[in-house]
């Protein structure tokens, strides 16, 4: 009986090992071209990894996160944009609540709105922390806020959380939350917010 006949397998296995060995070294061969860019692409990547922000320009991020904070109180919507470049991809998580939202309309329209709601304020930042890896920085600030919001003319303090992202050398804002609890509330008045 020959080995290729055999109905119980066992003198075809190293017949069949040997062309599962040709097989694996076609796919390999094919393969090959393909991994070596990633790996070498891998490698330069691990080689040369993006420097993290130093305190030089966290110092100066956190500036211009507090001027263009101030022109959007003031109702500057153009000093605002000037100063903060905001991600195609932004989110935002707004502190009257409500769902969150992605992307900034930049239409005339609604920069006018928003003109005419906030009006006559201004904001300092206080630094609470920072955070930064890479291509991600994190600040973590209460806005001490005042001005005309919706025709209502007080101090505006905010707990805010800032997430920047780097590309080709230029912070974008990729996200922002802020909340107004900066006093603290009683359990009560936590359940009736979070009741709606």
């Amino acid at each position: 009986m020959s080995k290729l006949t055999d109905t119980t397998g066992k003198a075809s296995a190293p017949l069949e090992r040997k062309a599962r060995r040709k097989t694996v070294s076609r796919r390999l061969a094919l393969a090959a071209p393909l991994a070596l860019p990633l790996a070498v692409q891998a490698a330069l990547s691990e080689a040369a990894p993006q420097a993290a922000i130093d305190d030089a320009a966290l110092k100066e991020l956190l500036t211009r996160a507090e001027a263009a904070s101030t022109a959007f109180m003031r109702g500057d919507m153009k000093t605002y944009l000037d100063l903060i470049e905001i991600a195609p991809d932004f989110t935002l998580m707004q502190p009257f609540g409500g769902p969150f939202s992605r992307g900034f309309d930049r239409s005339p329209g609604h920069l006018a709105e928003l003109a005419s709601y906030f009006q006559d304020g201004g904001v300092k930042m206080e630094l609470v922390q920072a955070y930064a890896s890479g291509d991600m920085a994190v600040l973590a600030v209460i806005e001490w806020g005042h001005g005309k919001v919706g025709g209502l003319d007080q101090e505006w303090p905010l707990r805010v959380t800032l997430v920047f992202r780097r590309e080709n050398g230029e912070w974008l804002l990729a996200h922002r939350h802020a909340d107004p609890l900066v006093h603290k509330i009683t359990l009560e008045q936590l359940s009736a917010l979070a009741k709606g």
